[in-house]
């Protein structure tokens, strides 16, 4: 695959975002200008609009109005985590960008998504941790990323390339979509069936009555490894996705364990966040496993995501970050529902769960090509010359 080398100067125009005035905060209420921060960024490929957002009011937009995004840019960030990268989708044109991130836009000679993926790649990658200065704060300068080597192949060959990666990407996010309804639909079963149901076949209890609680215990730091010997670690909630945790660290000597279909809790600040256990697991002690007494592992976990209210009570109530301890947890208040009743819940939200897991699965296996791909098409060392998307 032939190539030159330019600039991505050369190739993008680079402009960076805006820091917040002192002393003003974002607001959570959607009225205002939506305001795209770092962690934004993470596993996303379109940044779309979601509850996850934060907001600036009317008077501080007029302060940073000149510092929005338009759709089809992309953001690169460069302070803290640096190098995430995701293109601004429809819902967000218009949004204003922190300053620890950049905008390229105004593309010229490289396609849109080719330049994306580039910069997600090994040699992308490299590329920007070589432009990164700094040792207390890491940064990349906007002079930096103006230098980035980027080798560009023709645009035809370009556009080949980010149409095959781009059909993978676009079938992992229909999968997550999908999942995305599933859930709302069975949380709206669940919410029928014992929220908004006038049925009085219930009786008081609290959590312990459905559930055992195991509260999770962090191993010694010298047995933690990335080389998959031992167990699947996870110690608080930063590995949490949208159902399951993503495997990052082991530990050759665990202490507390969680078992597949667990319910992972996040049990300091931010306290309940939810996951569910893919596997057998270690859990630390940013997490806590609820596991259902009588194998009705779907109606714990909605039970779970009903209590959210209840759980965020405890934000805050501990000396610096919010906390929850076995003793709390377990005396949360429930209605326990007829054993019966919940037989019918499960026979319907499981096959919904079970069918939540078979697309993350598929994703997984998605991604573990994509990312096989990535690097080779880059190099050339796939030809796409005849490849026809």
């Amino acid at each position: 695959m032939k190539t030159r080398e330019v600039k991505l100067g050369e190739v993008a125009n680079v402009k960076g975002g805006k820091r917040i005035p002192k002393g003003i905060g974002l607001i959570n209420i959607p009225n205002g200008h939506p305001y795209i921060r770092v962690r934004d960024l993470n596993n996303k490929r379109l940044l779309e609009l979601d509850n996850s957002y934060e907001y600036v009011d009317n008077e501080t937009q007029k302060v940073i109005s000149k510092y929005t995004v338009k759709t089809g840019d992309v953001v690169l960030s460069i302070v803290g985590t640096i190098g995430l990268v995701a293109i601004v989708g429809r819902t967000l044109d218009g949004a204003n960008l922190t300053e620890n991130c950049v905008k390229l836009s105004s593309f010229h000679g490289v396609n849109r998504d080719f330049l994306y993926y580039y910069l997600r790649s090994d040699c992308g990658q490299q590329e920007i941790r070589c432009g990164t200065v700094g040792a207390v704060q890491a940064k990349l300068p906007i002079k930096n990323i103006q230098n980035i080597a980027i080798n560009l192949p023709d645009y035809t060959t370009q556009e080949r390339i980010a149409s095959l990666l781009l059909s993978i990407d676009r079938k992992i996010e229909l999968n997550q979509k999908i999942n995305d309804n599933l859930q709302q639909q069975a949380m709206a079963l669940y919410a029928e069936m014992f929220l908004n149901s006038s049925n009085n076949d219930v009786t008081s209890g609290t959590l312990s009555d459905i559930a055992v609680i195991t509260m999770g215990q962090s191993p010694s730091g010298s047995s933690y490894n990335e080389d998959g010997v031992g167990e699947v670690f996870y110690q608080g909630r930063a590995e949490f996705g949208f159902r399951f945790p993503k495997r990052r660290l082991f530990t050759t000597e665990p202490k507390r364990m969680a078992v597949a279909g667990d319910v992972l809790l996040s049990v300091r600040a931010p306290v309940g966040d939810l996951n569910m256990a893919y596997e057998r697991c270690c859990i630390g002690r940013g997490l806590g496993a609820i596991h259902s007494k009588t194998g009705h592992s779907s109606f714990v976990l909605y039970t779970m995501f009903a209590l959210r209210s209840q759980l965020n009570v405890f934000n805050g109530e501990g000396t610096v970050f919010g906390s929850i301890n076995r003793d709390a947890l377990n005396a949360i208040p429930i209605d326990v529902p007829l054993v019966t009743k919940i037989d019918q819940f499960e026979a319907v939200a499981h096959p919904i769960d079970e069918l939540i897991r078979t697309n993350y699965e598929e994703n997984c296996r998605l991604e573990a090509i994509r990312n096989s791909l990535l690097p080779k098409l880059m190099s050339g060392e796939i030809d796409v010359s005849a490849i026809r998307l």
